[in-house]
């Protein structure tokens, strides 16, 4: 194997695994997906010019691996209302350190929060807050500017805020109907 190719493995594997995994919410496709970067890592690096840190290029290559796997699944069913958050979905052998945040109740309601949000919010979210890229970053990895990425931002903030103000009252009231019964 190419040790460039190992290097960049090393280095970035678990931040390429995690930014699929909050993308597409199941631990068997993120892996696949993972798989699909490299493919077209190993296919492109030639033309990897180095304009941007590594790690840009590759969370730029994941964001078309996702969105084309969106597309796809768009194509077969309407994707949008189709996945929820579940543990049958991770089908985890091990542990990974986000099911144990899981167990936490406002992680809970942020990862249900995160699912509802658009693709672009999502893909904002998730490069800003947990691979904690800058603006000017994310712009890159995304092939956006600057400006759209600080107005997707806030707008995602503000539904990923509402969202769960939603969700914590529907618990609320599902608490309050069990306790009647």
């Amino acid at each position: 194997m190419d040790p460039v190719f190992e290097q960049l493995y090393e280095k970035y594997h678990n931040d390429l695994f995690n930014f699929l995994f909050y993308m597409v919410r199941n631990r068997e496709q993120a892996e696949d997906l993972v798989q699909e970067v490299y493919v077209r890592v190993l296919r492109s690096y030639k033309r990897f010019k180095g304009q941007c840190s590594e790690k840009t290029w590759l969370l730029s290559i994941a964001r078309h691996v996702a969105i084309d796997f969106f597309r796809k699944q768009k194509r077969r069913r309407q994707w949008a209302g189709s996945a929820e958050w579940s543990e049958e979905q991770i089908g985890a052998d091990e542990p990974i350190p986000e099911e144990m945040a899981i167990q936490n109740e406002e992680i809970q309601l942020m990862y249900r929060g995160l699912a509802r949000c658009t693709v672009d919010q999502r893909l904002v979210l998730v490069l800003r807050f947990i691979q904690s890229l800058s603006i000017a970053e994310t712009a890159e990895a995304l092939g956006w500017t600057e400006s759209k990425v600080k107005t997707t931002q806030h707008r995602a903030l503000k539904a990923l805020k509402q969202y769960m103000e939603e969700e914590a009252k529907q618990e609320g009231w599902r608490c309050e109907k069990a306790q009647l019964e």
